[in-house]
Parts: C-alpha cells; structure tokens; sequence
C-alpha cells in the first residue's frame, strides 16, 4: 500500500486536505464550516431576542428621556391638533388628559369631537378615557354610544370610561350588551364593573346571566358588582342570589360604595433610579354624577379630589 493514498471522498462530502508528510486526510474545511453554520444558527435564533432586547432598551431609553426634558404643555398642544399624524393626536390628547389642566373646556370639547369624528381608532380610544377622566354626567351618553363600534379597542375603552360616570340613563344599555354573548369577554369584564354603580334589579338579573359566562374573568367581576349593590355574598352561584332576591325586597341598596378602579403596580429598581421621576398612580374616586357616600368596610376612603363632577 502506497504511502499517502487515501479513499476517494463522496461526491457530497468536502474534499479531503492530506497532510504533508503523513497521508491522512485532514477535514479542516469541514470543521470550520460546521463551526460557522453553528454560528450562524445561534445569530438566527437568537436575533429575535436581541432585537427585542435592542427595542426594550431604546424604549427604556426614551422613557427616560421624556422624564428629563418632558413635553411642553404647548408642544402637547400641537401635537393634538396634528391632522397629519395620528401618533401625534395620540400623543398630545394622552399627555393632555392625564394633565391636570385637561378638564379645560377647550380640550374637553376636543375629546368630544375626536369621539364623534375623528376616524383612527387608537386616537378616538386615547379621546375616551381622556373624556372619561373630565366628563360630566351628560358625557356617559357619547361614551355608550361607543359600545357599539366595530373596533374591539373602541369598545374597551367606553366599557373602561363608563366606570368612572354615573348616570342612571345609560344603565340598560351596559347590562343589554353584558349579556350579548357575541361581544368579547374583554368588553363583558369592564361592563361588569361598570353595572356595580347601578342597584336596579336589570342591573342583577343580568350580572346574574353573567356569572353563567363561559369566561371566568367575567364571573368575577360579576361577583364582586353583586356584591356592591346587594352587600351580601353568593359566590358565583346565580340561583342562591336570585332566590335571595326575590326573598328579600330590599336586597339592592339605595347607596352603592362604588369607586372606578385604577392601575397600580409595583415600583421596580428603575423607578427608583429614576428619582426625579418616581412613577406615582391614580387612587380609586367616586364616578362623575355619583354622590359621595360612606364606603363600606373595607372599601378605600375617598380622601382625594375625583377629576368630574359630582352631582
């Protein structure tokens, strides 16, 4: 056997390199390209996660930013008035009303308008909750009118507005579209909630209906607006309530303890790095158009200004 003769490679496999001097095939090309195309699998796989990386840190970064050298009330203006770019409508009637001037009149009837007319979905959501947050009794009217909209995020945010205006007019048409079982459970859980200011015995019969939803999040919240204007607790059991009911005519009660809830989360290490602004949250108020009464124990006491109007 000749020294240095080797097998003849397949026709698929690299060609092999022969080593001086010593006649055994050495695959280095071969390993090198395995090496690379590990390599290159890893960037693929991982390039989803280091761009979402790259995106939460420029996020993060922007936050920050917006904290040191925040909007001006007047560039959140223009920006509201922006009819050539939604993001910017957006923008200023979000940062316009979480503002403590935004109950102003002038931005109130903007919100009013964008609702009525404004055709980007996410600029009418944004108008709502502003609305929401400044309304009077009246405005529940143009909110409800928005639980019909085809556009889911619309009618979350009417669901969420109408918790924070009372008024007696719009009560059937939050517990006639509880009870659709064709609307999503996100819109049905904010009704939900909503219905706890209402003592009226629709308002029960159908948060009853709903404790049957296949949605346990709507059974819940449900429950709890049972026991808001009852003050008695049947779990999620509609026939124990309903017969309660009907054995007891004054089962609903006359002055509900309801307050509009808010989001609140825990602080984070980065909200403490950002000491010069520490995220502070709305506390729970009475709706506008709700008289004020004693909360029930337990509930938390009303010890701050709610941004409607009481009647």
């Amino acid at each position: 056997m000749a020294l240095g003769r080797t097998r003849k490679p397949s026709l698929d496999s690299t060609p092999a390199i022969i080593a001086p001097g010593v006649g055994t095939p050495a695959y280095f090309p071969r390993v090198a390209t395995v090496a690379a195309r590990s390599v290159c699998m890893v960037m693929l796989v991982c390039a989803p996660s280091l761009l979402t990386a790259c995106e939460q840190m420029s996020s993060d970064m922007g936050d920050a930013s917006n904290s040191l050298f925040p909007p001006s009330p007047a560039e959140a203006g223009r920006w509201a008035v922006d009819d050539s770019d939604p993001e910017n409508q957006r923008r200023g009637v979000l940062l316009i009303g979480n503002s403590g001037f935004g109950g102003e009149p002038v931005y109130v009837n903007l919100y009013r308008l964008y609702i009525d007319e404004n055709s980007d979905p996410v600029v009418k959501a944004t108008a709502i909750q502003a609305l929401a947050r400044h309304a009077r009794a009246e405005d529940a009217v143009i909110i409800a009118k928005q639980l019909e909209s085809k556009n889911v995020q619309i009618r979350i945010a009417a669901a969420k507005g109408l918790q924070r205006i009372h008024n007696p007019k719009i009560a059937d048409v939050i517990w006639k579209k509880l009870i659709q079982e064709d609307e999503t459970s996100a819109v049905r859980v904010e009704l939900a909630i909503a219905l706890g200011q209402y003592s009226t015995r629709d308002s029960f019969e159908a948060l009853c209906s709903s404790l049957d939803d296949r949605e346990l999040a709507v059974n819940l919240a449900s429950a709890d607006s049972l026991r808001l204007i009852t003050g008695a607790d049947f779990g999620l059991e509609p026939g124990l309530w309903r017969s309660w009911a009907d054995a007891n005519p004054k089962a609903l009660r006359a002055d509900v303890p309801y307050y509009y809830p808010t989001f609140e989360r825990q602080l984070g290490t980065l909200d403490y790095l950002m000491f010069w602004a520490i995220p502070t949250f709305e506390q729970p108020g009475v709706p506008a158009g709700m008289r004020e009464t004693a909360p029930a124990d337990g509930a938390p006491q009303n010890e701050f200004g709610n941004l409607g109007e009481k009647g």
